[in-house]
């Protein structure tokens, strides 16, 4: 039975041959397995699509190709048009053929990419597009080391896009072919240049206007040019006076619009982008500056999934965690490994949110290579780079630009390959700074504008108050370094560390540790002004079959975005002065053996009360927002833990039972020998 892809006949009768449209390529999908025997048993699927649909499968999380066939009308009245078929992100490597016959191929499985197929379709005539997918990791596509789950598919949405011969190119880099370069900023003006990408059948004059109009509509700057259309892109200086400058408090945004048309006037293309108007600076002693005003960044990391959407995230998902972020008080977002989709980088431009994105060079294990001195793997790496720049530009939100993550300098050096990736996002884009996370010493931290140490003091080795030995070598040594840093732990709640075991269990992670781990190093850093900023790893826990239960635990909210960790409040009641924060830690380990217990509090609504029962027990202050009472004898049976603040209450309800208190096991207690 044929299937059609469903497009409107209206839409389609309208279309004249002057006319840009863009119609979704959601629906009318059928995936197979490339190693299925024939696509006669294809399952019908809408995009955003992946065929691991479970987070935490396991070593059944799937790495193979897969392929997705739809069949497309193509009316004959849209002759004298030219198709173009984009997609928003296939994980990892995708093909694409059209009518058996090879278009081409794209690597790198977090941004768009574009193909024409207008010399490949039969107009008046049923057309089938083919996409073969492969999530595989591969030596010469970035990343080598990663431990996110890839989910492999077209796990984006797509679209079909018509215009006529002479337009604005949809091919430059998975691009609109409209690029913004703001190259002066202030208060009096906004001033650059936009980069056009043009494309006709041949070289050809034509009249180009550029239109720039504000949040209300109203046009700030207009100007018309004669073009001749060849290989290169059009530069168009502009100019806007006293604009309204994009920054956290006041994110306003301007439309540039590009129209083209024809000597004897009619347009024949017309395309718009979004975009803001800010400087962005970073010193040493100044930290972070938008538009010369200081900005204290309070930023989490964001990864790619969630065990309800898997790693098909759906916008109302995205703004579901963007309204999560901005309840926990932070201003800013790393998008880890690679970017987030479109969307979210659109809902960052408005709410006034900050942005670094990473180019996926990333290690996650010691044991994983992540970079390969061969060409292939090099000439991916700077696709990739210029891929993100170009169509991440735009966003006033995009902060900085993230090279690589927690490289090591063993083996092959990276460093000559780092600089080239550094130089070339400079050259694409001045306007805003590089940044690198790091967790090792030498060379390899002088490469990038910026640096955020990746620091675990206190977690895999020593204790948390080593922060401050650190942070004081910093200060006497690196202190000309434009720094911030970026620490987490893992924390599952439920789980405890048993007391009996010499040999602590790996898998368990209990959220206890966590809490205290970031107490201590928020405790540390507070009221620091050695770095312009504070990166918490993360926002949420991601899936990652290479660890327990199939998830990275060091998220201050669950994978599932159920439960919020008591971690997560502890920054709540920091960085989020619009709602006042009351929290009693350990609700998640209600059941304690011990009779004697210690009592955690954050506030940020001034000192708690803290009753136990009908008894009122005293709290001190231990840091910022944070309080804690004297260790209490508590009743065996139900106990009652009650604060408050203000007008703010909160309760927690434990059973002490010294019953349940673990026993000695014989044997596990001795010292030497087996």
């Amino acid at each position: 039975m044929k299937r059609y892809l469903v497009l409107l006949l209206s839409l389609v009768g309208c279309l004249t041959a002057q006319s840009r449209e863009v119609i979704p390529l959601n629906e009318g999908w059928r995936f197979y397995y490339q190693s299925e025997k024939s696509s006669d048993n294809a399952r019908t699927v809408t995009l955003p699509h992946s065929w691991n649909t479970d987070p935490t499968a396991g070593q059944f999380f799937v790495e193979t190709t897969g392929c997705y066939l739809n069949e497309l009308h193509v009316p004959d009245t849209w002759a004298g048009q030219r198709l173009f078929v984009k997609f928003y992100g296939a994980q990892s490597v995708a093909d694409l053929f059209v009518n058996g016959q090879f278009v081409g191929s794209h690597s790198g499985g977090a941004t768009a990419f574009v193909f024409e197929i207008t010399d490949k379709v039969r107009f008046g005539d049923n057309n089938y597009l083919l996409v073969a997918v492969n999530n595989s990791v591969r030596n010469d596509v970035l990343p080598t080391s990663t431990d996110i789950n890839r989910y492999g598919g077209l796990y984006r949405e797509a679209e079909l896009i018509l215009t006529a011969p002479t337009a604005v190119s949809p091919l430059y880099l998975g691009t609109e072919g409209v690029l913004v370069h703001p190259q002066e900023v202030s208060p009096e003006k906004a001033a650059g240049e936009v980069e056009i990408h043009l494309t006709a059948p041949k070289e050809e004059n034509c009249q180009l206007t550029l239109d720039i109009t504000d949040a209300a509509g109203k046009t700030v700057y207009t100007h018309r040019q004669r073009v001749r259309i060849d290989d290169k892109p059009v530069v168009v200086p502009f100019a806007v006076e006293r604009p309204r400058l994009w920054s956290p408090e006041n994110p306003a945004l301007y439309t540039v619009a590009v129209t083209l048309a024809q000597a004897d006037g009619n347009i024949c293309d017309r395309t718009e982008v979004r975009t803001g108007f800010r400087a962005i600076d970073v010193t040493p002693t100044g930290g972070l500056a938008i538009n010369g005003e200081k900005v204290a960044v309070h930023g989490v990391t964001l990864y790619h999934d969630s065990a309800l959407s898997g790693g098909t995230p759906t916008a109302q998902d995205m703004d579901a965690d963007l309204r999560q972020l901005e309840d926990l008080g932070a201003n800013a977002l790393r998008s880890a490994v690679m970017p987030h989709a479109q969307y979210l980088y659109d809902r960052c431009d408005e709410k006034g949110l900050l942005v670094w994105i990473d180019v996926p060079l990333h290690r996650a294990f010691l044991s994983d290579v992540a970079y390969y001195p061969t060409v292939q793997f090099e000439r991916n790496g700077l696709q990739q780079l210029r891929e993100i720049v170009a169509q991440h530009i735009n966003h006033p939100s995009v902060a900085m630009w993230g090279i690589f993550s927690r490289l090591w300098m063993r083996g092959d050096n990276p460093v000559r390959y780092l600089r080239e990736l550094h130089a070339t996002a400079r050259r694409l884009d001045p306007s805003r700074p590089t940044v690198a996370c790091s967790d090792q010493d030498g060379e390899v931290n002088f490469i990038t504008d910026l640096i955020v140490w990746r620091q675990d003091v206190g977690w895999s080795k020593g204790t948390p108050d080593d922060l401050t030995v650190w942070r004081d070598q910093m200060q006497r040594n690196w202190s000309h370094l434009r720094s911030a840093i970026a620490y987490g732990g893992s924390g599952i709640p439920g789980h405890r560390q048993q007391p009996d075991r010499l040999v602590p269990d790996p898998n368990c992670m209990p959220e206890e540790r966590q809490t205290r781990f970031h107490e201590e190093y928020s405790r540390n850093l507070q009221n620091d002004s050695l770095f312009w900023g504070v990166w918490i790893d993360n926002l949420f826990d991601y899936g990652s079959t290479r660890y327990p239960y199939g998830v990275d635990g060091k998220g201050l909210v669950t994978f599932d975005r159920r439960t919020c960790k008591d971690a997560y409040y502890l920054y709540r009641a920091m960085w989020n002065p619009r709602t006042p924060t009351l929290h009693l830690t350990g609700r998640h380990t209600s059941l304690r053996s011990n009779d004697r217990q210690a009592f955690r509090i954050y506030s940020s609504a001034g000192t708690p009360t803290l009753r136990i029962g009908t008894d009122t027990v005293a709290v001190r202050e231990y840091a910022r927002c944070q309080y804690q009472s004297d260790t209490v004898a508590l009743p065996q049976g139900r106990v009652v833990v009650r604060a408050s603040a203000g007008d703010l209450r909160d309760s927690v309800i434990l059973r002490i039972d010294n019953a349940t208190a673990p026993k000695p096991r014989p044997g596990l207690l001795r010292r030497g020998g087996r």
